[in-house]
């Protein structure tokens, strides 16, 4: 991935507090998203939303993914270029 791409998605994670939040909030750990939620003080509703959309940009991956609930959350090395930009 060159520089521009990874500016753009710093730029999208920055943009919004949550997603700060909740990819700072996992940084080089594994976590379940009402874990996320209770540490960050975040309804689990919306740390699910945005899990979800930092998966589909390739930025943290779920780990048992045919998990109903438990779902683990571990960021991606992709994600964690990122966090250097964030700190």
């Amino acid at each position: 991935m060159n520089n521009d791409e990874i500016f753009e998605l710093v730029g999208y994670i920055m943009a919004s507090d949550y997603r700060t939040r909740i990819l700072k909030c996992i940084g080089n750990d594994i976590k379940v998203p009402s874990a996320i939620a209770e540490e960050i003080d975040l309804r689990t509703n919306h740390v699910s939303n945005v899990l979800k959309d930092l998966k589909d940009r390739n930025l943290v991956v779920c780990l048992n993914e045919n998990a109903r609930k438990g779902r683990l959350y571990k960021t991606t090395d992709l994600g964690l270029e990122i966090l250097k930009y964030l700190h």
